[in-house]
This record gives C-alpha cells, structure tokens and sequence, in this order.
C-alpha cells in the first residue's frame, strides 16, 4: 500500500530512511526479520511534513533565526522553538494529504486505536540516538484524532529538549525532516525495555531486561521502579523484582491514563524468567540483523511478545575488533599517553604505524592487548607491578578481570620481556655523556628525515614514510634509549621506596628531582617566561598581542615598537617547541607553528603574573632545594645503623636520578618532532588533492587511515561519503569517556582506589608531586582559554607536554588522567608544584572558581567552604 505520502512499513527499510525517517526504517526492517512481531502500520513521508511547512512561510525565517541562537541561549531556543510548534500545529492539513491518510487507516478500520509516533530524520542513528527528543501519542482513535496527532509529531521536531540536542550532536535544525509512524495499537499485560548489551558495564554477553505492568509509558516516566533481570547465554543470572504500584493503561475512548496496582499484585513479576530468557533471544535475532547492540521497546500481550522500537546504543564504548573469539583484555593507551580525547583517522594509524606495540583502535581510540600477559603468573606478575607504580587505576582494573577467574587463561611461566619493575635499575652508566650521545643520534635522524621528506612527493612519499617510520622504532627500541629511560625512573622508585622504609619520609623524589638538567619539557615552560621578558617592556606590543584573533600576527608585530624583537623571541621558540601541541599523538592536531595564537594566553599570564629572569630565579631555585634536601637526607641516613653504606648507596641513586630524569621526557619530543615532519609532507599532498579536484577541504585527509590516504594520493579519488560517515563517527566518539580497561565482552572499567585514609567528601587521586596548597581552582579544558593568576590550582582533564607552560604560573595541578612517570607528574615535580592526578570526573565535581586544596603527598583534594 503505497500513495504519494504514505508508505506501508513493510515497505521501509534503511535505505529510505529520508523518506521515513529513523524510526520508520528501523521498524521496516524489524518486520522483515523472521520471528520478530511488528504492529502493522504505515509512515506519512517526510515529503508530507516538507509540503506542510512550505505551506507556511514564516517556518522558514523562524527557523533562520533560530539558526543564529548560541547553543548556550536556553532561553532564546526555549522561545522560539515554541514559536515554531505553534506555527506547524496551525497549518492546515491539505485535504489530498488528510484523505490519504485516512483511506490508509480505513485499512485496518478506522476506528481500530492507533499509535502517532515520531519519526526523524536525525533519529535512532548509529552515532546518536536522539532517544525521547520528539513525541509518540497512544490510543488515539479516529481519522480527526489521528490527523491532529499527526501535526503534533510534525511540530514535535522542534521541543526545546530535540533542538538542543541536536546543537550537541552538531546537527543543523534545517537539515531535520519528520516522518510519521502510525501503527495499530498493541495492548499489553507487560511492557518495557530490552538492552542487548548491559547498560551500566558495557558487557555484550549480558542482556538486561526491565519490565513493569501495562504500557510502558510507566517505565520511561518514571512512575514505578522496573523488574530488571540479567541474562547471560540463556540464562537468567540475576533479578530484581520491584513493587509497582502503578501501572498505564489505555482508555476505551481513547487515551491513557496511569492507575494503581493492586495490592496483591505489585510485586509479582512482570516477566517469568523464561520470558525474560525469550525475550533475550528475540533480542540477539535484531542485535545479528542490524551488526551492534539495540536498545528495544517491546510488549507482551495475549499472543506473545511484539517489538514496537529499536534503536542502536550509542553510549557504549565500541570493543576493538579480533579475528577469533577467545577472551581479550586491553590497556588504554590514551591513559598513559595523556590524551584520552578521540583521535581522527589518520592520527589512529599514523600511531598504530610508528608504535613499538601493536595497537588496537576503537571508539577513536588506541588500546594495547595484555591478555598473553595476564596470562602467565610471572609476567602478570610484572605488568601488575608496573601498572600499579604508574597508574593505580589501571592496576585496579586488570585485578577485576583477574578476580573472574575464568575470563583469563592461566598459561605456563614465559621468559620475562618488556621492562622491569623495581629491582636493580638497568646496567647503564651513572654518566651525563650516555644522554647527550642519545640526543645527539636523535636530532641527527630528525635532521634527514627533513632533508629526505622534502624531496619526494606523491605515492613514492608514501614509500618513503613507510622506511621513516622504521627507522622511527628502531630509535625508539634502541636498546640504551630503553636503558636510560627506565635508569630515571627506576632510581626515582628505589629513592622512594628505601627512604619511606629507612627515614619514614613519602615520596622523598619529588624534592630530589627538583630542576633535574635536561628535561626538554620543563625548559620548554620556562622558555615561554623568556619570551614574556622580551615583551613585557613594549607596551604597545603586549596590547596588540591582547586583541589577536587569529594566526597571522607574527607578521604584523614587526610593525610595532619593539615588535622585531618580540617577533624574533616567538620565533625562535616556535622552532624549538612549535611542533607541540594538545594532544600532540594525533598527528592531525593543529601545532604551534600552524597556530601559534595558542600560546597567546599563556604569554600575556607570564608578562602580568611574573618579573624579569623569572625563568632563571625558578630553576636555580629547584636546583638550590634539591641540593639542601640531599644534604639533610643523607645526614639523617648516616646517623641510622649501617648508615654510611646506606648513605652511599642514596647519594649513587640521587646521582642516577638526576643524570637520567630529565630524559625521560626526550623520547616524546624526538616522536613528536618526527610528527611534524610526516604531518608537513602529507599536507602538501592534501594539498594537491584540492588543487586535483578531488578533495574541498585538505583537513579531509584526516578522516582517511594512512592507506586510504596514499591510495588517494595515487588514484586522485576520495569518497566523500567515507569521509563523512567518519566524521559522523568520530563526533560520536568524541562523547564517550574511554575506560582503563576493555574487555573483549565489552565490559569497560576504569578502576577504583581502595583506601580509607582521605577525609569524607574529600576527593582521592594519586599522589605525584608532594606538598599542600590552598587556592582557586581554575577548571580549563583548553590551554587556548588559560586566563591564570599567581596562586591559581590548575584543574583539567590531562595534560600531555603541550601544557607545561602553563605550570610555571600556578600553584597546583589537578587531573582525572594521570600516573606515577606520565608528563605531568614529571614536570610537576620538577617546578614542586603539589599536584594529585587520577581523580575522577575532577572537572565535573570541581567549579571553575571553588577554593580547594590539594594534597600532593597524601593523594586527595579538598573542596573548601
């Protein structure tokens, strides 16, 4: 049965989605899969909806002015979606339209009860649900009713709650289009939810069944408290029965209305628990047709259970793919990397291409296989060991895992591999010649891979690269590179260890390590102070710099009084640092050098916050603090038992800490120096795509991997529809906060500190750099937006390398991200800044402006009054 603007259901499917919208072809398809019961129905078109609106000019200057609103005017969406409403619920529903309509109705009898439901576009797609954004009207019974009805569902595409939505989701209101749903109504003893994976932990093997009396308008309500029971391959494995006091039924007339339960039965269960088990089944048949986890509507009437909505899940994190079905366990690379943000595409295999492990991408992000392992109990063992020393919230989670006995096979003992944890540091000299041979090697094989990439173009560029990013690992897995990274680390875990057990003294490093000579990172912080001296005496330059807005100001700055000089300082510092930025391991991240307004702000901090040869006075002043806390650490050691050898054995490591420290923050700059170099090649290939014809935008090239990229670069085709389902994949991405740990099962876990020694309320992290301040908490997600003042306590997500500027200027660090050795415990330490990492959802929990203290020795922070 087919019209001009009505289509039956059986005829909807995926591929007419624009013209019925999410929900219509999700319950097209539903109805072709064998076994699965569909009200029967039909869609009124979006090419209805479309004839309506443009019945009604004025639509279309209400929706233009909508379309200037910011996303943060509530008030002014709030008013003129209401506008908008009215104005469709008003117009006329043409009389072809209305008789087409109502000849599908007669149908099934035109005064059979019908379900109006929502339709969109924009609606239960695989990157964003749009759950519960418009409306769905129950029981409405006659060809008027269902007209009206009809006309509401139209207007429904602008409720307050859909718009802002969809401003979230990045979808422009004007590209929306509603379809219609009309289906038979089903009348049922239970309704509900079915999720075909577990909702809370991710697990794909768990099916979570939530079930009350009557329709299910009483579950999404929020009326009553649903049964919930837990099915795993077949079974029922949990459950929880609820009273339900209250129950929505439809009215002879037309309508619902919710009524009570009673006494008798409301805490029966909805479900037995093999219709919970069946339902489960039902429920892997749609997960099998549409290739992801589904949130269902279903009902059980008389004749069994009918299926009235399915949606994809999109709040889940997405499981890394593998080519058997044994169980796997992977680590963040994002957590110990400081960049837990969504990478694009290329980013992903450029780092998947040029990493010493194998990587596993998902949800836009990297993951590393520890399964082997886990595995055997030596190399457990050593991983646990490591993992707890750097981050115990990973640790944590991998223990989870283990706890499930049988998820993890139990092998026999391998040779150990990868580094070791505590113990004797690596057999590398104690000397200061080991790092400058190191760093000597390095520039020279940045220095011709420069020459080298400058001289090819095109697929053999591609060629070449692929050699780069050998010889890039092979400088990385340098076996003395390895040796001096783990030196600096492991003397900091002996110091920490040996002077907590002989002196009672935590974490007695973090003094020791204070302006350790070398660090590329910390200098990099304390360069940009240096670049504010040039500035500060011009008057006329530090104005000019407060009004920029965009990147091209360097050139502009030579035409000021004492802009030359402040030109020549940014320069300069752009050629030692400008290939940093945010989230640096994604090559497609914009670099300093391409924008250098970035650090626009944190230079104006330095010019108002800090006096002439701050940069100088700071570093000595590390190096004069950590000499004083040597001396009195090993005069208090010699007046111990056996306390001149223990005394010696301290001096050796506090030689080894600061010989090898500053290093290990080396091994990141030479990579993302690497970075830079491939990053500036592969443009101006984008580039010649552009000018091919083949590409509108060379940022594009973003959302290809590395081979999709040089085959385009061979052929001189990109597929725009590629291109943007990336793009609508990786906006979904970039909402989902990645866990610690993933399972194959899908099962996400970020781990949970076990401790009792933290005042209530406080909240816990993990100690890093010792000390207590007190002071305001700067909340800043973007280094761009820094606006800090003497004393502030800088609270953010993560903070890889490109941060470091801004820790000369505050007081204290706060991170959600964050371990024992990453970036910024490192460099925290150096400047002796308190600082606690690894508090949870820290930005959310802690306001922009709050006074809070932190305590970097015992691990948590303080919100005060």
């Amino acid at each position: 049965m087919t019209g001009q603007y009505v289509l039956d259901l059986q005829e909807s499917d995926e591929s007419r989605l624009a013209l019925v919208g999410g929900k219509g072809a999700h319950l097209g398809s539903l109805s072709r899969i064998e076994g699965i019961r569909v009200p029967a129905g039909f869609c009124v078109t979006t090419d209805a909806y479309r004839r309506v609106v443009a019945q009604e000019p004025s639509t279309g200057a209400l929706l233009d002015r909508l379309s200037l609103v910011s996303p943060d005017d509530q008030e002014a969406i709030r008013t003129l979606s209401a506008e908008i409403r009215r104005t469709i619920e008003e117009i006329a529903v043409p009389d072809d339209l209305a008789q087409e309509i109502t000849l599908a109705l007669g149908r099934s009898g035109e005064q059979v009860p019908h379900a109006v439901r929502s339709s969109a576009t924009a609606e239960d797609l695989p990157t964003a649900s749009f759950a519960g954004q418009q409306d769905t009207y129950l029981n409405v019974v006659g060809p008027g009713a269902v007209l009206r009805h009809v006309s509401r569902c139209w207007a429904s595409l602008f409720t307050e709650r859909a718009v802002t939505y969809r401003r979230r989701n990045g979808v422009d209101d004007r590209t929306v289009l509603m379809a219609v749903v009309v289906q038979q109504m089903v009348f049922p003893r239970a309704s509900g939810i079915l999720f075909t994976a577990d909702p809370v932990t991710g697990d794909r093997t768990v099916s979570t069944v939530d079930a009350g009396f009557g329709l299910g308008e009483a579950l999404v309500s929020g009326l009553v408290n649903p049964d919930v029971f837990k099915v795993r391959h077949g079974e029922v494995v949990a459950r929880t029965i609820s009273a339900k006091q209250r129950e929505v039924r439809a009215l002879p007339t037309g309508g619902t209305q919710d009524v009570a339960v009673d006494a008798r039965r409301q805490e029966e269960p909805a479900l037995t628990d093999a219709q919970a088990v069946r339902l489960a089944e039902l429920g892997r048949r749609i997960e099998a047709h549409f290739g992801r986890p589904q949130d269902i509507e279903w009902c059980l009437a008389d004749d069994g259970f009918h299926i009235v909505q399915s949606r994809p899940v999109t709040t889940l994190f997405p499981v890394p793919e593998r080519s058997d079905e044994e169980n796997h366990v992977y680590v963040s690379v994002g957590h110990q990397q400081m960049m837990t943000d969504a990478m694009k595409p290329l980013g992903l295999s450029m780092w998947q291409l040029t990493a010493m492990a194998r990587m596993h991408a998902a949800g836009g992000r990297l993951f590393v296989d520890v399964t082997e392992r886990l595995a055997s109990p030596a190399s457990r063992a050593a991983l646990l060991e490591l993992m707890g020393r750097g981050d115990p919230l990973v640790r944590d989670a991998l223990e989870t895992v283990l706890d499930r006995e049988d998820f993890v096979p139990s092998l026999p003992d391998a040779p150990a591999g990868g580094p070791r944890a505590g113990g004797p540091p690596e057999p590398v000299a104690t000397d200061p010649a080991v790092v400058t041979g190191l760093i000597e090697r390095s520039q020279a094989s940045i220095a011709a891979l420069r020459r080298e990439a400058g001289t090819r173009t095109g697929p053999e560029l591609f060629d070449f690269l692929l050699e780069a990013f050998e010889e890039h690992k092979r400088v990385l897995t340098d076996p003395l590179n390895f040796k001096a990274i783990m030196a600096g680390m492991e003397a900091t875990w002996w110091l920490n260890d040996k002077l907590e057990e002989w002196l009672g003294e935590k974490n007695a490093a973090d003094t020791l390590t204070l302006s350790a000579p070398g660090n590329v990172t910390s200098e990099m912080g304390l360069a940009l102070l240096d670049v504010a001296d040039v500035i500060r005496p011009h008057a006329q330059v530090v104005e000019f710099l407060a009004g920029v807005q965009d990147d091209g100001f360097l050139d502009e700055l030579a035409k000021l009084p004492g802009g030359t000089e402040a030109r020549d300082a940014l320069e300069a510092y752009l050629d030692r640092y400008g290939m940093r930025c945010v989230g640096e391991i994604d090559v497609t991240r914009p670099r300093w050098r391409e924008r250098p307004s970035t650090l626009v702000p944190v230079i104006l901090d330095n010019v108002r916050n800090f006096e002439p040869g701050a940069a100088r006075r700071r570093f000595e002043q590390g190096q004069r603090q950590a000499l004083r806390k040597e001396q009195e650490v090993l005069e208090r050691l010699r007046a111990l038992p056996d306390g001149e050898r223990k005394a010696a054995e301290t001096k050796g490591m506090i030689d080894r800490v600061r010989t090898f420290i500053g290093y290990r923050e080396y091994p990141k700059y030479d990579i993302i120096s690497r970075y830079f170099v491939y990053k500036q090649a592969l443009m101006g290939e984008a580039e010649r795509l552009v000018e091919a014809g083949a590409l509108t935008d060379r940022d594009d090239v973003f959302y290809l991997t590395f081979e999709e990229f040089r085959e385009a670069v061979r052929s001189k085709q990109v597929d725009d529809g590629l291109v943007r389902r990336r793009k609508d994949e990786f906006r979904a991405y970039q909402a989902l906060t990645p866990p610690r740990v993933l399972t194959s099962d899908g099962e996400a876990l970020s781990g949970a500190y076990r401790r009792d020694d933290v005042p209530a309320g406080a909240l816990i992290g993990l100690p890093v750099s010792t000390g207590t301040v007190e002071g305001r908490a700067r909340v800043i997600l973007d280094m761009a937006d820094a606006d800090l003042e003497a004393g502030d306590i800088l609270v953010t997500t993560f903070t890889d390398p490109s941060w470091s500027p801004l820790f000369v200027g505050i007081a204290g660090l706060v991170t959600e991200v964050g371990g024992q050795m990453t970036h910024g415990a490192v460099i925290a330490r150096e400047y002796g800044l308190p600082a606690v990492v690894g508090v949870e959802r820290a930005t959310r929990r802690i306001r922009d402006g709050q006074r809070i203290r932190v305590h970097g020795t015992a691990g948590y922070v303080e919100i005060l009054p």
